[in-house]
């Protein structure tokens, strides 16, 4: 049987879509709504604007990752690839699609994908997160966007 790399959740949240991009796209946010109650905390002065930045995260854990964008459309798209502070990105990534709709609200969809994932390190961590743990980000976000 081929193991699932792949793996992602979707909602409606009733809430602009500006209003969800931006508590995706300012890392200092994303704390508030973390389904897998991994990450600590973020500088404030972070906010994503293009592929090639890089926002740095504190894991509740107390690691430190930088996470490398990769794809962005102001709005609608943004995934990022973490790594270490310096470090290779080991081949993972997280990535948030938002579909505006005509009732004001937004299709959102978080995917998890660890297809390129090759460090042993981290492969435990990354079978552990599926579905589950993105709709309670999915959620989260949801009653914090729709507040």
């Amino acid at each position: 049987m081929t193991e699932v790399r792949r793996v992602s959740a979707s909602r409606v949240i009733d809430a602009p879509a500006e209003t969800i991009f931006e508590l995706i796209a300012d890392p200092a946010n994303q704390p508030q709504w973390d389904g897998n109650d991994n990450l600590g905390r973020a500088d404030e002065g972070q906010r994503v604007h293009a592929v090639g930045d890089v926002f740095v995260m504190h894991n509740s854990n107390g690691n430190v990752r930088e996470n490398h964008i990769v794809d962005f459309e102001e709005g609608r798209v943004i995934a990022w690839r973490p790594s270490e502070v310096g470090g290779a990105m080991p081949g993972h990534e997280w990535r948030w699609e938002i579909e505006p709709l005509k009732s004001g609200g937004a299709q959102v969809t978080h995917t998890y994908d660890w297809t390129d994932l090759r460090d042993e390190k981290r492969l435990v961590r990354a079978r552990a997160t599926g579905a589950d743990q993105l709709r309670a980000s999915l959620d989260r976000l949801a009653a914090l966007a729709e507040s």
